[in-house]
């Protein structure tokens, strides 16, 4: 066990990424054996609870992170509107409302960078649909630290820039299609 708590899934999407990640999380066991951070851009005064939705949909306990919570296994942590979402060294989530980042905040760049930064080759990102290049240079980041780099199919995706721009910026990304990125993550489970 003391392995798992040393890995992370950090996922990042816009525009398609709601209905991507969905697709990619929704067959994961609810002991799942590594957490998953989800960063998704969301209209700051959005109506509804994205929450709550993926809660109903997915097996995984979904949870708005908090500032100082611990990061576990078997939880989809989203990054809540309007903070960006940055990893400690302790294993917790520390929340920051600083500048806006790629016209971001929650910036996908500054979770993938801060989760590389403590979990480093124990890495996993995901960049999803979306319609900014918010992403790819944290995802390169992950690359660099010998994580595992991973761009929805650009084919597949909604809105095909967030993709692309990573598969473009990283030379060794990986290029799966929303199933195949569920089988890939299924196998990274330890029963």
């Amino acid at each position: 066990m003391q392995n798992d708590a040393l890995k992370l899934v950090v996922i990042g999407g816009s525009w398609g990424g709601i209905q991507a990640s969905l697709g990619v999380l929704k067959d994961l066991p609810v002991n799942y054996s590594i957490p998953v951070v989800l960063v998704l851009h969301r209209l700051r005064n959005q109506e509804g609870s994205l929450q709550e939705l993926l809660d109903k949909k997915l097996p995984l306990k979904v949870v708005e992170v908090g500032d100082k919570e611990p990061v576990l296994p078997g939880h989809v942590y989203l990054a809540p509107a309007n903070y960006h979402v940055l990893l400690e060294k302790d294993h917790t989530f520390s929340l920051d409302d600083s500048e806006l980042e790629n016209y971001s905040r929650p910036s996908i760049d500054v979770t993938f960078t801060s989760a590389a930064d403590v979990y480093g080759k124990n890495t996993v990102g995901i960049l999803l649909s979306g319609a900014s290049r918010d992403g790819s240079s944290g995802l390169k980041y992950i690359f660099e630290k010998e994580g595992l780099v991973v761009a929805q199919d650009p084919a597949e995706a909604e809105v095909a820039t967030m993709p692309q721009a990573a598969i473009a910026t990283i030379p060794g990304c990986r290029v799966m299609n929303v199933a195949r990125i569920q089988e890939f993550l299924l196998a990274l489970h330890e029963h």
